[in-house]
């Protein structure tokens, strides 16, 4: 199999080559796609059962009213935000 690489990516994998990162480009590779793939598999297999805890919460609060409006969220960020440049500038 022959894969062609960018100009960007050989020379990002020289560069941590000639770092010592990696023994060889070949190796870099290897090692990088098997970390994908791992990364890819915990999210393909994920249940996601350790969300429902928060997603109930979260059910809960809305059915208790523990709700703001969309324009009263964005009232609070500008505030916030606000803060933050106003304690920048001093």
């Amino acid at each position: 199999m022959t894969i062609t690489l960018t100009n960007d990516q050989r020379a990002w994998l020289e560069a941590h080559v000639s770092r010592g990162d990696y023994g060889s480009i070949e190796e870099a590779v290897r090692q990088l796609l098997d970390e994908r793939i791992a990364e890819s598999e915990l999210i393909e297999n994920d249940d996601l059962a350790w969300a429902k805890p928060l997603v109930d919460e979260a059910l809960a609060e809305v059915a208790a009213g523990q709700t703001i409006s969309l324009d009263e969220h964005a009232r609070r960020i500008d505030a916030l935000l606000g803060a933050e440049t106003r304690a920048k500038t001093r």
